[in-house]
Parts: C-alpha cells; structure tokens; sequence
C-alpha cells in the first residue's frame, strides 16, 4: 500500500474525457491542504504558479505534462505579507505585495521572468504611517484591460469634516511613474462608500460613490466619478435612479466604445424582492449618458430561474459573476444564485451582504486566493454554515438597452463544510464560454461542462466521465492559460495539486 501511495502521488495522471484531455500535476509535500496560491498563468510554456505555506513563498513552473520543473523561491518576501496580486505580461510578470514594518505599510512591486527569478531589485511604489497592526490591505493596485496601464489606490478613513482621501499613483507596464494625484471626496450622505475602481486604456480613472438607507447595503444614490489620466481634477455625475434601490453593483469598462456601464440588480422599495437589472451607459466622447433604462424579469424567466424559492423571491439570491462587453456596445451578463445558512437559522442574504466581487469573463482569478477582490461569502459563524451556489442566469442586452436572448443553466450545488468546491469556473475560448462546475449525480460528485454560444444557446455537454475519482475539482478558482486550456486546482487527500484540461 506504501508504495501505491507513492506511486500515484507521483506519477503524472493522464484522462481523456468527452474529447478534453486532463493532465494532474505531481502532488508535493509542501502543498498541504490550506496552502495559499494563485495561477498566474503560461509564459514560455510553462504554468508558473505563486505558491504560500506560512511563511515559505515560491513560484511553481510546470511543463505541458504539468511536471513541476522548478520551485523557486521568493527569498525577497518579508516573513508576512499582506496581500498579493499579479499582472502577467508578454515575457515577464509583476508581483504586487504589501507588508508592515513597525508602523509602516509598504506597497511594493517585484519584476519576475519566465523562470519565476526576480529581476533587479524589489520596486517601492508607497508607504503609509500606521498606529495600528494591519491585517488587510490598504492599496489596491489595478490595470487596463490591454496591460499598458497600472494604478496604485490608496483610501484614507473619512475625517472628521467627511472628506475621503484619495491617492491614485498611475504608471506605464514597466512601472514608470506617469502621474501621482491626491484627491478628496465629500462623504456627507449615510453610508457613503467608494467602490468599483476601474482604469480604462487610456489611464483614465472611473469609480463609484454610492449612499444607501440604515445599515443594509440598498443603494438609493449613486454617483459615478471619473479623472483623466493627466488631471488632478475629478468630475462627479449624478446617476438618475428613478426611484429604484439597486444592490450588487457593477462597473465595467467598454475600452472599444469609450463607454463605462453601471449594471445592478434592483426592488421597486428597501429589502423588496428583486425586479430586474438596472442598466447606465456613460459616453467618454459625449460626456453624457446614453442609456438610463432597465429590464424586469418576467414570471417565465423567474420560474425557470428559481431553485427552491417561490416565483416572488425567484432572483433574491443571485448575484453578478461576469460581464463581458460586445463590439457593438452590448453585453451579456451572467449572474449565480449564492447563500448561505447555519445552524442557528442565520441566513446569508442580499440584505445583511456586506461586500460582494465582480469579474469580466476575461479575468478568470476572481476567485483566486489572494485576487483584487475579497470573497464576501467566507464569514465566521460559532456554528456550522452551509454553503449553496445554484442556478446561473445569461441576458444579453443590445446598445439600447433591449433583451436580445436570456437563458439558465441549472445547476445545484452544496457543501457543509467548505465553498472551495462550488461555483463554477468559465473559459472563454472564442466561439462559446464554457461554464465549468461540480454536479452531484447519485452519490457521485463530475465536473460538469455547459456552454453558451453568441447567440444564447445552451449545450449541455455530458458530465467528464472516466476521471480519477480522488481529485476535487476546485473550478472556482481555475484560470484560463489559453485559447482551450484551463488549469484548475484539485485536492488530492490533503493535498493540494492541479489539473490542465485542454479542449
């Protein structure tokens, strides 16, 4: 039995399924179940993966065979870091990382190559005095879609006057400084918060201030605010919300069309049952909005939307996944069916939510261990908490605001003990999207695969048969490395490992 043991855990495991070949990298000691890690992505052929065990940081690079050529370490870490993120480039990455020294927080940059060796020194991008020990991040650091532009975004604590201080540092894809601005932000409104910073491809800077009612999350006003590149100067535009109260709100980038798009669920009153989706489209050129409109959810899509709830509360639980903008100025939006619930008859709901994340169908870290936005869902409860992702809705939405096509994938989905393995993963490899998730069938746990075509068709391909049935798909936190190549992580014993699955 010792030497099976070895044996599997190390040999490379190769399955062909349903026309997808799946390939399981060596499991390693050191890659213990509560390992921390992030897919970075494929440079020069080999998958480089960021690897944490307490205070051991290391890149991975495997091979096409996903064998683990080398393990290089990452002897410029301090012993705790804060958070990390990545921006993989052409022929190199840039690894962001914060730390705390005494009372100083660092914001730092480190340039990688495609042997996962830093090159030159680690690059101080800011530093904050702080009277406290930080145990989450206080920079954020985002980029342009085309990979051109990167901004560093620091917020400050209102004071006392409710101002909100602003530092935005914008630099070019080789961190050459271009533009630092500080700024302030009047946060007189209740429950005043920024949120959704974006940069667009000319480093332009659009984010949004919302302020709501009580201590929920409903938003009753809503602005959206923009900074050129090159100006120290912001411009706040007001968003016309008819009387609607949105939550889960989302901004997205059209670098094609020079538009930025707002999207939200909405109720027609405070912690009322949703309507339907909210929808603002801003012009750069114009300086005006061109769509101010919204869609609602028929009876029809709602019972064929709803899991287990009643035709009223169908769309409650759902909340925005992804976003991908279209050439034409349309969009299509998909959005998942998410709670939580304990044993003390707490729920997770949209009305106690506290946060919530967003990704476009071209970032596919959303879920990553240490991505740019916090899971929302992993919340610390005295007693167990159940976990549930079901069904995932597709609208896609013309320039002017008209439902083109609508369609559900059905799915259902629970776990009492982790969310690591519900959800779905997608990959986008040109001619459909691909929606990748666990499904349970009798007492047996497939990943699963359901696609959608341009024009809104829904296949429904056979569950990957034929798989080693002691690897855990985690298709949550998978990555796209190509054209028809996601890597996706999978638990092995209590191990963690990874499996490549071409298409």
């Amino acid at each position: 039995m010792k030497w099976t043991f070895f044996f599997l855990t190390l040999l490379i495991v190769f399955t062909k399924v349903n026309g997808q070949l799946v390939t399981y990298s060596d499991t390693n000691d050191d890659d213990v179940k509560d390992l921390k890690y992030e897919i970075i992505g494929k440079l020069k052929g080999n998958i480089h993966i960021y690897k944490n065990n307490h205070d051991r940081y290391s890149i991975s690079l495997y091979d096409a065979e996903m064998k683990e050529v080398s393990s290089e370490k990452l002897p410029f870490l301090p012993d705790r870091v804060i958070n990390e993120s990545f921006l993989l480039l052409s022929d190199t990455y840039f690894m962001f990382y914060q730390y705390q020294k005494k009372g100083i927080v660092y914001c730092m940059a480190a340039k990688l190559n495609n042997l996962g060796k830093i090159i030159g020194n680690p690059i101080q991008l800011d530093t904050t005095k702080v009277s406290f020990s930080a145990e989450n991040k206080i920079y954020t650091v985002i980029n342009s879609d085309d990979k051109q532009k990167v901004m560093v975004v620091k917020i400050a604590k209102p004071n006392e006057e409710k101002l909100n201080h602003v530092t935005t540092t914008l630099y070019d894809n080789q961190l050459q400084l271009l533009k630092r601005t500080e700024m302030s932000i009047t946060m007189s409104e209740r429950n005043a918060s920024l949120s959704e910073f974006t940069l667009d491809n000319s480093g332009d800077l659009v984010f949004l201030k919302s302020s709501g009612i009580g201590n929920s999350d409903v938003v009753n006003k809503l602005t959206l605010i923009t900074k050129l590149a090159l100006d120290d100067s912001i411009h706040l535009m007001d968003v016309d919300l008819r009387g609607k109260y949105l939550d889960d709100i989302r901004l997205k980038v059209d670098n094609y069309n020079k538009h930025y798009l707002i999207t939200s669920f909405y109720s027609k009153q405070r912690a009322g049952h949703v309507e339907g989706v909210f929808f603002y489209l801003w012009d750069k050129a114009s300086i005006k909005d061109l769509l101010n409109t919204s869609i609602i959810f028929n009876d029809d899509f709602r019972a064929d939307a709803k899991s287990e709830s009643s035709i009223k509360d169908a769309l409650d639980d759902f909340y925005i996944r992804n976003i991908v903008v279209k050439k034409d100025g349309g969009f299509v939006l998909a959005a998942e069916s998410y709670y939580t619930t304990t044993t003390n008859n707490n729920p997770f709901n949209r009305w106690d939510n506290t946060s919530s994340y967003y990704s476009g169908f071209n970032s596919y870290s959303v879920y990553g261990a240490n991505g740019m936005y916090s899971n929302p869902y992993s919340r610390s409860y005295n007693n167990v908490t159940s976990y549930f992702a079901s069904n995932v809705i597709m609208i896609a939405v013309d320039v002017h605001g008209k439902l083109e096509w609508s369609n559900v994938i059905h799915k259902s989905q629970r776990d009492d003990s982790s969310e690591n393995y519900i959800s779905y993963g997608v990959l986008n490899t040109g001619d459909k999207v691909h929606f990748l998730f666990n499904a349970q069938t009798n007492r047996d746990v497939l990943l699963s695969d359901q696609s959608i075509s341009p024009d809104g068709q829904l296949v429904r391909s056979p569950a990957f048969r034929g798989l080693n049935e002691a690897y855990e798909f985690m298709p949550r936190y998978g990555k796209q490395t190509g054209g028809r190549q996601i890597v996706l992580p999978c638990q092995y014993r209590n191990y963690i490992c990874f499996a490549k699955i071409d298409f």
